[in-house]
């Protein structure tokens, strides 16, 4: 308390009188002591008042980084909080409307890219729906070859048809069967159970509204002799699977002690018929020899020939002309033999017979012939077929109108391979009509429910009074109205391009831009193929096990 009060002397004393201080020391001493108290003061505020010092560039650096490592944290968290709903979203689905027995009945026949495409956009509340078909599941036939050689596992590239009804509004009825008749007339379905294992009842018949027939298509053998009992398909997953096993028991015979050096070239020797996209993606058995078969077969991998067959003077004929010489060019860079204008007549044992181009007869040894033909009807179909012989009378299938419909039946549509029309029998083709007749079928029950309601306003209004009878009839002509608004247009294909692999990391794209197109083939080719593929599959399932097993395949072989 005394120093503080003497402090306040003393600056009293500094503000009156200077010279007071210089007569007395202590005062002196004193006063100097509060000034430099005054000055540590002063430049303290100082330092408060004036700005930080700049960041360094490491300290910059270290906060780039927290803030990158948050946001990705916060990215990984959230994409696999979304991926873990959607997947339980899909293994749970919710209740589903009952059978309505007031409801239309459309009776699907097949489960393959139409039926499925259909399946996948119809709006089930308008009718009771019920699927027949031999396989309970939809395969994606493109990446068929992939399965053969191992890429893929088969899992990988099917999706369960009570995956896609389960999750519709209303309960759809699935039936693994064979359909073996179609009675245009009385509308009725007939099928029986073809299975191993068959229960007391494995036949019987059931009615439709509308039929949608969707059943596909066979191998075509042109009736060559040998091909169905030898040759290997490509069509479905047994197929692929056969072709596998085939393709290991060639290698494992040719290794066999004691095999001499011409029946180990036989062995080794496979001949493709059919240079369409399923024949020319085949040719991934060669990224098979290069990448797994140099290793685990060094004696043997050198000496494995690939022959492509084709009628036509080049392959891939539905591609430019760019890219048919571009397929050719990595083809036989590949190593891989390309006969056009080649023919086969018979298929042997061990070998096969083919017709050259200048005609003449050659009977070439292999150890196995892969056909990828082209597609017949089925016999239901040429039965079916039979019932309307002066419109349906073309060899390659049904023929059906602007909008899908049978010709000469009533309330049947036919959609994919089994039909004859302008379009290339693909899957592309397929999956447009199924798409467009799930709008159909929405735009025909619409119509319904207008007439509905026209029939109960007509059988009202006539004892109706007068102020109601005005409103009803309003009514009436407000329905009439609607009704001519409901108008189906005809089915038009629109091409979203053609995309093949061709081995060895490449692929070709033919693709629609503007009015023209875009031919591209190559490595960043091959990225495209493999992304347009992971997005056309069904389900986030299928497109997680497909790049899983690309994944595998590439970190450990096949």
């Amino acid at each position: 308390m005394r120093l503080a009060r003497g402090q306040v002397v003393l600056s009293r004393t500094l503000t009156g009188s200077r010279a007071v201080v210089r007569k007395h020391p202590v005062l002196r001493l004193l006063s100097s002591t509060v000034v430099r108290a005054k000055e540590q003061q002063t430049s303290s505020n100082s330092d408060v008042s004036s700005p930080p010092p700049p960041l360094h560039n490491g300290s910059r650096w270290r906060s780039f980084l927290q803030i990158l490592g948050r946001t990705t944290l916060v990215s990984v968290l959230g994409s696999a909080g979304v991926f873990y709903y959607i997947t339980q979203k899909e293994r749970h689905p919710g209740q589903q409307l009952p059978h309505d027995p007031e409801k239309k009945t459309i009776v699907i026949l097949g489960s393959g890219w139409g039926a499925t495409s259909l399946l996948k956009t119809l709006d089930t509340t308008d009718y009771n729906v019920v699927v027949i078909s031999p396989k309970n599941y939809f395969l994606f036939t493109p990446l068929l070859p992939s399965v053969a050689v191992g890429t893929l596992s088969p899992k990988s590239i099917l999706q369960p048809t009570r995956y896609l009804t389960r999750h519709k509004k209303r309960a759809v009825t699935v039936i693994e069967a064979e359909a073996k008749e179609v009675d245009p007339i009385n509308k009725t379905v007939t099928f029986e159970d073809d299975s191993e294992i068959k229960g007391a009842v494995s036949h019987t018949t059931i009615p439709y509204d509308y039929c949608v027939y969707a059943v596909g298509a066979e191998v075509q053998t042109f009736g060559i002799p040998g091909v169905q009992e030898k040759a290997c398909f490509m069509k479905e997953l047994t197929d692929a699977e056969s072709m596998q096993r085939r393709f290991k028991d060639c290698i494992e015979t040719a290794a066999f002690p004691g095999q001499n050096p011409s029946e180990i070239d036989r062995l080794l020797h496979i001949v493709v018929v059919g240079g369409g996209p399923t024949g020319v993606e085949v040719s991934e058995i060669h990224d098979f020899l290069e990448d797994d078969l140099k290793s685990w077969y060094p004696e043997l991998a050198g000496r494995v020939r690939i022959s492509l067959v084709e009628a036509l003077p080049s392959v891939l004929p539905m591609f430019s002309k760019q890219l048919i010489d571009y397929t050719e060019s990595t083809f036989k860079e590949s190593k891989i033999d390309v006969l056009t204008k080649t023919m086969v007549k018979e298929v042997k044992d061990g070998s096969v017979i083919l017709q050259m181009p200048d005609k003449s007869i050659t009977e070439v040894p292999c150890g196995m012939v892969v056909w990828a033909g082209g597609n017949k009807g089925r016999k239901i179909t040429q039965d079916l077929m039979a019932n309307f012989p002066e419109v349906q009378n073309n060899k390659r299938g049904l023929t059906v109108d602007d909008h899908l419909r049978m010709a000469g039946a009533d309330g049947i549509f036919a959609i994919g391979d089994c039909t004859s029309t302008s379009y290339a029998p693909t899957a592309q083709v397929a999956s447009q009509q199924g798409a467009y007749l799930a709008r159909v079928f929405a735009q025909l029950a619409k119509k319904g429910n207008l007439e509905k309601r026209l029939i109960s306003l007509s059988q009202t209004i006539s004892t109706a009074s007068g102020e109601e009878k005005a409103q009803i009839a309003n009514d009436i002509e407000s329905a009439k109205s609607q009704i001519s608004k409901v108008k189906i247009r005809p089915f038009h294909y629109s091409h979203q391009g053609s995309l093949a692999y061709i081995g060895s990391d490449k692929a070709i794209a033919d693709l629609p831009f503007a009015n023209g197109n875009i031919a591209s083939g190559g490595v960043a080719t091959y990225l495209f193929w493999r992304s347009a593929y992971l997005s056309t599959l069904f389900s986030l399932r299928n497109r997680v096990l497909v790049a899983n097993d690309w994944i595998i395949t590439k970190i450990f072989g096949r």
